[in-house]
């Protein structure tokens, strides 16, 4: 979608042309962008389409590096592109797309999830939902042959990954859990297209059923047991997530004294709420017995939820960030799966086919919510969080190509910029109750675990013998520590930091890229205020931070020392 105010130097419409043909490979990714025409339509999964996929790379990053800029923003366009593409090459060339499996972001996980984002308006949006849900088999089947060919190379995901994939998948299928397919099927109008929906989401839900038990029975067995991914992979990852490279030692380091430094706060917190006890754990119970703080109801949750982004929005827009009319609507779902996950998806290509939406997957079983814990989880999700950066990047035409507005998404600055957020609403003001203000360092010292244990445990590292809670000295990180270190610092259930454990292990590098992220946002900011001294305005350090789209940290901190 592009117009008259569109960039249209010589790097903005390579962009372009490869955005175009890039989705015409990936049409789920179309989908998740809001780019109409290729809903009725599944990915190649196999060799030959991951191979198609990496030569469009290849040959885009050679055109890429022939381009001379004209203008500081071509060169900031033309920086992004090529760390993006370059990058993505390397993962190509290292089989990690090919044979990567979790249960969280994976391709079996991808392909659910599409059909979460699908018009359902019209009859003809449920005929092409039937469409696509016919062509899982054989994109399952696909992907099966790719998997097979990685593991002759030896590429395989540790034994626990393609477990953990294959248990989700029956949570999807009904055998253990809701049927997400018969669930999409039920809610087709009662026309003649139900029947046709209801036959292709049983047509899915076999597929989905044979590829669950197929990674049980053959994949599994040649698989590793070894969690840790080992260095050269985790540090091609934890670029990928953080668009920049870092030091993992010195990182992991300040990891720890991030979450002493953190837990110190809530336990001066903590001693207010509980007559001087300054113990987390008891000060959490206070908050989570509080009726002042419960709702009950996943309904009454999701109203709450809108209600306090409504409020962000009215109230920050135009006094600490510009908040253009086409973007304030945020809409809260309570999603249609229930395996706990909270997300944000961006309003469509058009800011009005579809608006940008925060997602809650609420566990069955579920029917109390404590506030306390989510009000900075609203702030993450959308005003000042995701929303804000996805939906402003979009409204940009003027100065961004269609690639960096809605194809370009790098999660430590992506997730970064949340946690930014987050940390930002106390600056504002925001969180003067001492619930809301522990609920955020809550989550802050969550992610703060989070880099502890991933890079502890991918690089298999020593845990410092004078760490700031004495546990565990000179032991070397497992597992097992890593479950027990998260059962010490998160006030989570025990299923749900199961799953997280499997998540840091199956997806290197992703869990710190919140944490990390945040870090360089701090970082960039404070140069910034170095640079500008008593010009800097903050208010228009973020309108030029978010101007320059999702782009990699690295060059994030670059385009910023030139404004």
């Amino acid at each position: 979608m592009t117009d008259a105010t569109t960039p249209q130097s010589p790097i903005d419409r390579l962009s372009e042309r490869y955005l175009e043909e890039y989705v015409a490979l990936s049409p789920t990714a179309a989908t998740f962008m809001g780019i109409e025409g290729h809903d009725h339509e599944l990915p190649d999964y196999t060799p030959a389409g991951f191979e198609a996929l990496a030569e469009l790379s290849r040959r885009s990053v050679a055109e890429a590096q022939a381009i001379e800029p004209g203008s500081p923003r071509e060169e900031v366009a033309k920086d992004a592109f090529l760390e993006r593409l370059g990058l993505e090459l390397e993962r190509f060339e290292a089989g990690v797309p090919q044979h990567q499996l979790n249960a969280l972001a994976s391709i079996p996980a991808e392909i659910r999830q599409v059909f979460d984002l699908m018009p359902t308006g019209t009859e003809q949006d449920w005929e092409t939902i039937a469409i696509r849900l016919n062509q899982v088999g054989t994109a399952l089947d696909g992907f099966r042959e790719t998997l097979l060919e990685q593991a002759a190379q030896g590429r395989v995901s540790a034994v626990r990954q393609v477990n953990d994939l294959a248990g989700r998948i029956a949570s999807w299928t009904g055998a253990d859990g809701d049927d997400f397919f018969a669930g999409l099927a039920a809610q087709a109008p009662d026309s003649a297209v139900k029947s046709t929906v209801e036959a292709a989401a049983a047509s899915a839900r076999k597929a989905y059923e044979q590829f669950g038990g197929w990674l049980k029975a053959e994949l599994a067995p040649r698989a590793p047991a070894k969690d840790a991914c080992g260095r050269e992979v985790y540090e091609l990852a934890s670029r990928d997530f953080l668009g920049a490279s870092i030091d993992f030692e010195e990182t992991y380091a300040w990891g720890w004294e991030e979450l002493a430094r953190i837990e110190a706060d809530m336990q001066s917190i903590a001693a207010g709420l509980n007559s001087g006890d300054r113990s987390i754990e008891a000060a959490a119970a206070v908050l989570d017995n509080d009726p002042a703080r419960k709702i009950h109801g996943k309904e009454a949750f999701r109203d709450w939820m809108q209600q306090m982004s409504d409020t962000a929005v009215a109230e920050l827009g135009g006094t600490h960030f510009d908040i253009p009319a086409e973007i304030r609507t945020l809409e809260c779902m309570i999603a249609p799966t229930s395996d706990g996950s909270i997300y944000y998806t961006p309003p469509s290509e058009d800011l009005t086919t579809r608006p940008g939406r925060m997602w809650w997957a609420v566990p069955n079983g579920v029917e109390d919510f404590a506030t306390w814990r989510e009000v900075t989880t609203v702030y993450h999700e959308g005003v000042p969080g995701h929303h804000l950066q996805c939906a402003q990047t979009m409204l940009r035409t003027d100065l961004l190509n269609r690639w960096q507005r809605i194809a370009c998404w790098i999660s430590g600055h992506g997730e970064g910029w949340a946690l930014y957020a987050e940390r930002l609403m106390e600056e504002l003001g925001y969180l003067e109750d001492p619930g809301a203000r522990f609920g955020m360092l809550d989550a802050q010292g969550f992610r703060a675990a989070r880099v502890i244990v991933d890079i502890g445990m991918h690089l298999e590292l020593k845990i410092p013998a004078g760490n700031p809670f004495g546990w565990h000295p000179g032991e070397v990180w497992n597992a097992d520590l890593g479950f027990e270190f998260l059962r010490a610092h998160c006030r989570m259930e025990t299923e749900f930091l199961r799953a997280e454990l499997n998540r840091y292990l199956g997806w290197p590098g992703q869990a710190p890229s919140y944490k990390v992220g945040e870090r360089i946002w701090l970082q960039a900011r404070e140069e910034a205020k170095q640079r500008k001294g008593s010009a800097f305005d903050l208010r228009a350090f973020h309108s030029d931070a978010l101007n320059l789209g999702s782009i990699g940290l690295d060059p994030l901190r670059r385009a910023l020392a030139k404004l």
